[in-house]
C-alpha cells in the first residue's frame, strides 16, 4: 500500500472508532441527569442507556457522571465535554438537513407572524410566484422563535427588537404604532390631536397594542386602560373596518387598508416601535439559490413599501358626504 493511500484514509479509521451513538446518549442523559428519562427520550431501555455511558467512559478513561442516592450530576470532565458534544450534534443535523432539501426549487419553508403574513406579505406573494414559478413557498405562521437545527425551516421574518444571536439577520422593515379607524367614526367624532381626544372614541386594542403607549407623561394622572380587548392583531383591525372603536395598529398592518379606503389615519402622530422585521437563517442557508432569491425579493418589497409619512391624514366626512354614504348604507 502506498504512502499516499495510508494518508488518505487514516481520518476515515479515526472517525470510525469515534463512539457516535455513544455521545448522543450521554447529551441526552447530561440534559435530563437520569438515566431513566434519558432512555424515554431516546426510546430505549435504561439498561441501554447505561451501557453506552460505559463504553463512553471506558473509551475516554475518565468518569462523566458523579452517583450517589439522590441521582446523578455531571462530572467535572462530564460539564467540560458537553458543549462540545452539544455543537457537533447539531452542526451534523444541520447538514444532513440541508443536504435533504433541494437548492434551487421545490418547497421553501419560512415562519412569520399571521398578522405580517396577511396583512402585508401575502398581497405581494403573486410577484414572488410571477418571477419565481418553480419554488413553492410553505408559510407556518408562529410567534415562536424557530430552532432551525430541529426543525425544517429554511428561513423566518421575525419582528424582534435586535438581531437573533448565531444566525444571519437582515432588517427588512421598520415599524410604527398610529391610531386607525372607519372614515364614518372620524367624521362623528373628530380627529386625535392630544391623549384627552381619545375620551370620545370608543376604543379597541390587543395586548401587543395598547393605548396606554399613546398617552403624553403629563396626561392626566387617572388614565386606565379601556376599550373592548381581543386577543390578537388582526381582530382588532376588523373592528376598525367595521365602525366598532379606534384601534391602536402597527403600520405593517394597516397600510394596505389605509390605501384602499376601508380605514383613515385618526392622528397625525405615529409612535416608533421598538421591534423591526429581520430575515433570519442560518449563514449556511444563503447558499441555497432559493432562500437568496426570496431573500432578494423581500428586499426589493420592503425597498418599496410605504412609510407612515407619505400617507395624508384622513380629513373628517362633511354633512354632504355623510348623508349621501348614508342613503347608500
Amino acid at each position: 500500500m502506498s504512502e499516499r493511500r495510508i494518508r488518505k484514509t487514516e481520518p476515515a479509521r479515526s472517525f470510525e472508532r469515534l463512539p457516535l451513538n455513544a455521545l448522543r446518549v450521554f447529551e441526552a442523559v447530561a440534559t435530563q441527569l437520569s438515566f431513566a428519562e434519558a432512555a424515554e427520550t431516546l426510546h430505549v431501555t435504561p439498561a441501554a442507556v447505561s451501557m453506552q455511558i460505559r463504553t463512553l467512559e471506558q473509551y475516554l478513561r475518565i468518569p462523566l457522571f458523579r452517583r450517589s442516592a439522590r441521582g446523578i450530576a455531571l462530572s467535572a470532565e462530564g460539564a467540560l465535554l458537553l458543549p462540545g458534544v452539544r455543537r457537533g450534534l447539531a452542526e451534523l443535523q444541520q447538514a444532513m438537513q440541508q443536504l435533504r432539501q433541494h437548492r434551487s426549487s421545490g418547497v421553501l419553508n419560512i415562519s412569520t407572524l399571521a398578522s405580517f403574513l396577511q396583512k402585508w406579505l401575502m398581497p405581494r406573494l403573486p410577484r414572488f410566484y410571477s418571477r419565481h414559478p418553480d419554488i413553492e413557498l410553505a408559510i407556518h405562521t408562529s410567534p415562536a422563535a424557530v430552532d432551525f437545527s430541529q426543525t425544517n425551516f429554511h428561513a423566518a421574518l421575525r419582528m424582534t427588537t435586535a438581531p437573533t444571536p448565531g444566525l444571519y439577520n437582515e432588517k427588512l422593515l421598520d415599524e410604527w404604532f398610529l391610531p386607525v379607524c372607519s372614515a364614518e367614526l372620524l367624521a362623528r367624532h373628530g380627529p386625535v390631536r392630544t391623549p384627552a381626544d381619545l375620551k370620545r372614541y370608543p376604543l379597541l386594542r390587543s395586548s401587543d397594542e395598547s393605548w396606554s403607549m399613546w398617552r403624553h407623561p403629563a396626561a392626566e394622572s387617572d388614565w386606565r386602560e379601556r376599550g373592548t380587548a381581543f386577543d390578537d392583531s388582526l381582530t382588532v383591525l376588523a373592528a376598525a373596518e367595521q365602525g366598532q372603536g379606534l384601534a391602536l395598529t402597527r403600520w405593517s398592518l394597516a397600510a394596505q387598508d389605509i390605501a384602499n379606503g376601508r380605514l383613515v389615519r385618526a392622528s397625525a402622530q405615529v409612535l416608533p416601535c421598538p421591534r423591526a422585521y429581520y430575515f433570519v437563517c442560518p449563514e449556511s442557508y444563503l447558499e441555497l439559490p432559493k432562500v437568496q432569491q426570496l431573500l432578494n425579493w423581500l428586499r426589493e418589497v420592503a425597498a418599496e413599501s410605504p412609510r407612515p409619512d407619505s400617507v395624508p391624514v384622513a380629513q373628517p366626512l362633511g354633512a354632504a358626504t355623510r348623508a349621501a354614504r348614508a342613503r347608500r348604507g
